[in-house]
């Protein structure tokens, strides 16, 4: 049964499949890369096998596209100056069911499956949360048979690649393209120019934009395969390109050569990802990325709606009023807010509608998804900076506030403050545009991404909108795709419930809850606990070639993994290890329940903090590692470069998550699902979806520390003292003491001191005021390590709880919430199939 239930999870390997494989790869490899030269590299190999794959995907790519173009269906656009894709080979041999048959043609071949995958480097289009949720909606939009395009930039140099050296983050740019890649396709037919600068010329026939400067964008196409249903819908990232007469004019001074060479200044528009998360860098270059991702993709989004047939290029639709039941725009966080400016643009100076009927069509069609309740990470771009790089837009949006304005005072007669708070303009000082007002006004649906984010929203951040309209307001609770986040990185897990519930839960993780049944019982218990082991010690020989650490097994894998950032709380989880380490030096012979702590994740490289953070854990780690006491009863690993590749080997070997943060800071995270749906156990406050963790799963089999939301509120009235919790509790007292005396730091005693006095003095995260009660928490966690039945008990329940952060759940409600669209698992035929 067991083998059975292997090959249908991971796709039947066929003798024909097999053979056909070979011949492919073969083919690929002699015709296409090697040519002239004898001698085939692994890379040869791994693009052999990638174009090989592509293949099967390109006939459902055509046909999806020609499906579209014959049935018209409303068509959502996912707008996200993020995707955080990871690798794309394994991936796609999960969803195509072709993983078995291509491990079978391989090894016949003689070569290492896993050492090719290996050869494919990320695709790090993103920071973070924020990137990799916009890849796993990629995979359930397609997966749900929606007509779904994501746009964004074509980074030349996505995530900086993080190496420790010396215990300090060092940045390398992340050259990504090359060796190429294997799985995008260049449309220079689709080209489009985008303006910049210029001024504006307003006449009898309305405005015109004059004298900017064009910069081309050029698009890439990568394909994106739901779950075995033969649709392959399609992810266009735009790169930016100069025009041939860009500058050439100087040409005739003489100044070819370096009207030559300015080209690059507009082609780095698309040279590389900003490096921050959950933090606003006001860079004329990064609203230039703004821009350019928003002109490019709607200059699509109405070449498509104008010609809805398959190969025509007549128009075939001219009535704008139609265009909000064909199209809907998804704005991922503010940075594509630009889309609702340009399209009143393009309906207004360019298709000569009135203001009236463009508005409605615009707040018809757009969507705002929020992400973040950090005031820093706020988009306001300065009104200066706007005027010179986008002098029409500005117009609009001051006519866009002047309305909005008017709204608000006919609803709320003389309260000016009211009209102060709601503006879109923000005075006093430099004048700024506030985003996300922009975002709310313009568009009909405003979600949060956890229940606890989309009240808060409506509490505080944008309480005077939502007393205005309530109707905008909803809630979408993040999700993660299944067939990435399980099927490819844990296939263990997945055959193990699969040989007891079937494998419809791949594309409907509600029937997990089934699994409740099978909490008591022996066999089940065993096999996911020797599952779990067998990553551990998959991941264990992983991180001894990596760190040169011996590793434990047996002990319990504590694991942290996300960016490094004040308000997720990494100096909480170095507090719990110092006071572990100190409590075993003092009673070493007590029966202490052995840990490996991790910790990963990328500091911005302009945020002084983060790194110190990073420096500390790794100073923390040399001396809990090598002090003989302690032995493997601790050990510290700072887990470098962390991204997509890695998580999908750090989670399924994890037995306990840490999900930190101060309540009330997290959004959502989706990094707490992905550990749930592997089979840890979550230590976490009441904040973002670990809420809806605890209610899905039982508040009891996770373990819940610190205040509610509520109470940092009450804390923040009375006021945060750091010192009454240092002089209070004699471990915290100890441990920062250490830390601030140089005991992590021989040689530097006072490396540490500015994160002690930030901890003492303006911590806005209250790192204190959780310590006890988090400290508690850990003494029960490692009771329960001790009895490994009863804690695989709470493991299973966590995974029978899983249903709902599936991402497909989420992109439903997307779908039928805010699109207007249905949702469907029909599927198409595949490409060998007559019609």
């Amino acid at each position: 049964l067991a083998v059975k239930k292997q090959i249908s999870v991971r796709g039947l390997a066929g003798v024909e499949n097999v053979t056909e494989l070979k011949q492919n790869f073969n083919r690929h490899l002699h015709f296409t890369l090697v040519k002239d030269r004898n001698v085939a590299t692994k890379r040869d190999y791994y693009f052999a096998l990638a174009n090989t794959v592509r293949d099967h995907l390109i006939g459902r790519w055509i046909r999806t596209q020609q499906h579209y173009y014959e049935k018209d269906p409303k068509r959502v656009y996912y707008i996200s100056l993020e995707f955080y894709m990871g690798r794309t080979l394994q991936n796609t041999m999960v969803n195509l069911a072709l993983e078995n048959a291509c491990d079978e043609a391989m090894y016949q071949l003689g070569l290492d499956m896993e050492e090719l995958e290996d050869m494919e480097e990320d695709a790090g289009l993103g920071n973070g949360g924020l990137g990799r949720l916009a890849a796993c909606f990629l995979d359930s939009m397609a997966s749900l048979g929606l007509a779904a395009y994501g746009y964004g930039i074509r980074y030349e140099f996505g995530i900086f690649n993080q190496k420790i050296v010396n215990g300090w983050q060092v940045e390398e740019a992340d050259d990504w393209l090359r060796y190429g890649n294997p799985w995008e396709k260049a449309r220079p037919e689709y080209m489009r120019p985008v303006r910049f600068y210029g001024r504006t010329e307003h006449g009898p026939d309305g405005v015109k934009w004059v004298d900017a400067q064009v910069v081309l964008a050029l698009p890439y196409d990568t394909p994106v395969p739901g779950y075995r249903n033969n649709i392959v819908n399609t992810m266009r990232l735009w790169s930016a390109k100069a025009p041939c007469e860009f500058n050439l004019k100087d040409f005739n001074v003489g100044g070819y050569i370096q009207a030559v060479l300015d080209r690059n200044l507009a082609e780095n528009i698309s040279r590389v990802l900003y490096p921050n998360d959950n933090f606003f860098e006001g860079k004329e270059l990064r609203l230039k990325q703004e821009y350019f991702v928003v002109s490019a993709t709607l200059q699509d989004i109405i070449r498509r709606f104008k010609v809805s047939k398959f190969g025509s290029r007549e128009i075939a639709r001219t009535d704008f009023s139609k265009l909000p039941d064909k199209v809907a725009i998804q704005l991922n966080d503010t940075h594509p807010a630009m889309a609702i400016p340009e399209l009143m643009r393009v309906l207004v100076d360019e298709e000569k509608l009135s203001w009236d009927k463009a508005w409605d069509i615009c707040v018809r069609t757009c969507a705002y998804t929020n992400h973040t309740v950090l005031p820093e990470a706020l988009e306001r771009w300065p009104v200066d900076l706007f005027a010179h790089l986008l002098p029409r837009h500005l117009e609009i949006v001051y006519e866009i506030n002047r309305r909005h304005l008017e709204r608000v005072a006919a609803k709320y007669p003389g309260d000016n403050d009211r009209l102060r708070r709601m503006s879109l303009i923000e005075e006093g000082g430099q004048k700024r545009i506030n985003m996300a007002h922009l975002c709310i006004v313009g568009s009909h649906a405003v979600n949060g991404v956890a229940q606890i984010h989309s009240d808060i929203l409506k509490a505080t951040v944008f309480k005077d909108f939502y007393e205005m309209e309530p109707h905008k307001f909803q809630n979408k609770t993040n999700g993660i795709t299944p067939r990435r986040w399980l099927v490819m990185c844990n296939p263990g897990l997945a055959e193990v419930i699969a040989e007891r519930i079937g494998e419809d839960f791949i594309r409907d993780l509600d029937q997990l809850q089934a699994l409740r049944e099978y909490v008591n019982d022996d066999a089940f218990i065993r096999d996911v606990a020797k599952v779990k082991q067998e990553n551990k010690l998959k991941f264990a020989v992983h991180l001894e070639e990596h760190y040169k650490v011996k590793i434990n097994p047996n002990s319990m894998f504590d694991i942290q993994v996300k960016r490094i950032h004040e308000y997720k709380r990494q100096l909480l989880n170095c507090l719990h290890i110092i006071t572990y380490f100190n409590r075993i030096k003092k009673e070493p012979n007590k029966q202490w329940t052995p840990r490996t702590v991790m910790i990963g994740g990328k500091a911005a490289p302009g945020y002084h903090t983060a790194k110190m953070i990073i420096r500390l854990i790794t100073a923390i780690g040399d001396v809990v590692n090598n002090d003989p006491v302690i032995g493997d009863r601790l050990k510290v690993i700072f887990l470098e470069n962390y991204r997509v590749t890695l998580a999908e080997k750090a989670i399924p070997a994890a037995d306990l998550s840490e999900q930190i943060s101060t309540a009330g800071t997290e959004a959502s995270g989706t990094g707490n699902m992905k550990f749930m749906l592997n089979g840890a156990l979550t230590i976490g406050t009441m904040d973002g979806a670990n809420v809806e963790m605890a209610e899905e799963a039982g508040e009891d089999n996770l373990f819940i520390f610190g205040m509610r939301v509520d109470d940092v509120d009450k804390l923040d009235m009375k006021g945060y003292h750091a010192e009454e919790y240092y002089n209070r509790l004699p471990e915290l007292k100890q441990a920062i003491d250490q830390i601030a005396g140089g005991f992590f730091s021989p040689k530097q005693p006072d490396l540490f001191k500015e994160i002690v006095n930030m901890l003492m003095h303006h911590d806005r995260f209250k790192v204190f005021a959780d310590y006890e009660d988090y400290i508690k928490c850990q003494e029960k966690v490692n009771a329960l390590y001790k009895n490994p039945k009863e804690w695989t008990k709470k493991v299973i329940y966590n995974i029978a709880g899983c249903g709902k952060f599936s991402s497909d759940r989420t992109i439903a409600q997307y779908a039928r919430e805010i699109w207007g669209m249905e949702p469907t698992l029909e599927k198409l035929p595949a490409p060998d199939d007559k019609q």
